[in-house]
């Protein structure tokens, strides 16, 4: 009998347009490409006029739970800028409302969980079997419908928050400067904070595997919360679990014989490059905060790197842009390299400041490539 994940892979995949560029999944594999792929990270946001106006008046969540409306927003930045890749329009925050959370987004504030977790009897709130099909099924139709309306121009990227970064959202109940009290669970409750990131991750694997079945090219996973944690706490509480999703991931789709690359961003967390570049994943993404030739050390030709133009540089004259490009390739290498900024645009960003940014990566890119 075929479960609905089998479906989707039958229906949607072989009927998908011929892929015309493959630059940015060949740097994730680590093989040649003649230029540098670049895309960035939030590029479908508030910096576009064309964003703003199509989501005014209306609630952020409904919006992600449209498939129509997240694909015409993932096409938007394609038909502005020459991007090697896209990613499907969605949040990281539906997996804790899959799984009975409810969450909202408070304007002035972001997102907002208005009865977080509070103490460890709170987790019988959570469903115990999470049926990814039936609760996150608007994403996959998302990414089916945007794969078919993208025609092949660019790979379509996939993602998911990584556990650490749920629970502190689902303690914190929004952001927070010290997230004292997702913090705090770890050093009270440790056994039940690994019970819940366990939750997390199972629910994680089945949500990436329904995101391949539907048509994505490639995942990124975020652990956007990782450098508030210290060395000892990233590897007990996050690495353990990131390595969980890549691992079973891939080996789940090894038995189908799709081979997707995994990106994985641990924001802040430098300290980890080495355990990183040795956890599954193609590529790891970096932020502005460390030195490309530093990474490069690190992860040892391992993976493939990605980033990590700070965001704020978008602000300088065009000229300038360019300058900080070429010295940023000139630190990474034209090869096993994605560019992209250190973390996603921020909304009062200038649309010709990225196109600046992609001119200048492309641009400095073959050049270095003619020369070597």
């Amino acid at each position: 009998m075929l479960r609905s994940n089998d479906l989707i892979h039958l229906e949607a995949r072989p009927y998908f347009p011929q892929l015309k560029n493959d630059t940015f999944l060949r740097a994730a594999r680590g093989e040649q490409t003649q230029h540098v792929p670049v895309w960035c990270m939030r590029q479908a946001g508030r910096y576009l006029p064309e964003f703003r106006e199509f989501r005014a008046g209306k609630d952020f969540f409904d919006t992600c739970r449209s498939p129509e409306a997240c694909c015409e927003l993932t096409l938007q930045p394609l038909r502005r800028f020459d991007f090697d890749a896209s990613i499907i329009f969605s949040d990281i925050l539906v997996v804790p409302q899959a799984m009975g959370m409810e969450v909202q987004m408070v304007p002035g504030k972001g997102p907002t969980f208005p009865d977080p977790l509070k103490d460890p009897e709170d987790l019988q709130r959570l469903k115990t079997k999470v049926d990814v099909q039936k609760e996150l099924d608007y994403v996959f139709k998302a990414i089916t419908l945007t794969r078919h309306k993208i025609e092949g121009k660019v790979p379509l990227i996939g993602f998911t928050g990584a556990p650490w970064t749920l629970m502190s959202y689902m303690i914190e109940g929004s952001g927070s400067k010290t997230f004292s009290k997702v913090k705090s669970w770890l050093y009270r409750y440790p056994e039940v904070s690994h019970m819940l990131l366990k939750r997390l991750t199972d629910v994680i694997v089945d949500y990436l595997l329904g995101q391949v079945a539907a048509g994505a090219q490639a995942l990124q996973v975020f652990e956007s919360h990782a450098g508030i944690l210290g060395p000892v706490e990233f590897k007990a509480f996050c690495l353990p679990y990131l390595r969980d999703i890549a691992r079973r991931v891939k080996d789940q789709l090894k038995e189908t014989g799709q081979d997707v690359p995994m990106i994985v961003f641990a924001k802040d967390a430098h300290y980890g490059l080495e355990d990183l570049s040795q956890s599954y994943y193609d590529v790891v993404s970096l932020d502005w905060t460390i030195d490309p030739r530093l990474a490069r050390e690190q992860t040892g030709g391992k993976v493939s790197l990605q980033g990590n133009m700070d965001p704020c540089a978008l602000y300088a004259p065009k000229e300038r842009i360019s300058e900080i490009v070429k010295t940023m390739l000139e630190g990474f290498g034209t090869q096993r390299y994605i560019a992209n900024l250190g973390h996603g645009m921020y909304p009062d960003m200038d649309p010709e400041s990225v196109a600046a940014f992609v001119e200048a990566v492309h641009k400095h890119s073959r050049q270095m490539n003619k020369q070597q």
